[in-house]
């Protein structure tokens, strides 16, 4: 059975059909990457200096792919992702206002790829969720069928790693630091089935915007 029927048993069993036409891009195949070391984003709210923070630190750690869980927020931040040395895998938050003009600076950089509002990613037989996590019955669901190997979800702009099952739960926090007040990546290591958190030293831009919930 792939994962998208299972996907689609967990929505029946959980009763929450309706996230079906909400999710109506899902991958009914996800598609095979070449990855090891991956980096996990999320919630950069068009924080430029943290984000090329971000981007150099995941260059240095040579990541073999990069996700992000969403809230870029602004579609001028995604010009930043372009100094990436390895492919971005990305999906929409909810803060995520002109989905069209994301879709069109995303097409314009050649290493990134906006997948909706959830992506399936398989590196080397290590599947993936990934979402940004605001509809949380439809998060939780997901965790309790254990059918991926790692769920990757950010929203609640805090650190997380932790089991459920064979699962693999990972929310890499804020890069934008906007209400931790700490910038955090993730790294995760599909061999050895863990993933770390690892903090940026925080900078903020003169003017900040952020609207979160």
């Amino acid at each position: 059975m792939s994962a998208y029927s299972d996907y689609c048993n967990i929505l029946e069993q959980s009763s929450i059909l309706t996230y079906t036409e909400a999710f109506i891009f899902l991958t009914r195949d996800s598609k095979l990457v070449n990855a090891v070391l991956i980096g996990v984003i999320s919630d950069t709210h068009d924080n430029l200096p943290m984000i090329e923070k971000a981007v150099n630190r995941l260059n240095d750690e040579k990541v073999d792919l990069v996700l992000h869980a969403g809230d870029y927020v602004a579609p001028f931040v995604i010009p930043k992702f372009k100094a990436l040395n390895a492919k971005l895998i990305g999906v929409f938050g909810n803060n995520d206002g002109d989905h069209e003009l994301l879709k069109k600076r995303f097409s314009e950089c050649e290493n990134c790829e906006i997948r909706g509002r959830f992506a399936e990613i398989d590196a080397n037989g290590f599947k993936i969720a990934l979402l940004h996590g605001d509809e949380t019955e439809l998060l939780n669901a997901l965790i309790n069928c254990e059918c991926f190997d790692a769920i990757i979800h950010g929203h609640a702009h805090t650190t997380g790693v932790r089991k459920k099952g064979k699962t693999l739960i990972v929310n890499p926090g804020e890069v934008c630091g906007y209400l931790t007040g700490k910038a955090t990546i993730a790294l995760l290591d599909t061999d050895k089935r863990e993933a770390r958190i690892i903090e940026l030293q925080l900078q903020q831009p003169d003017v900040a915007f952020v609207h979160v919930g």
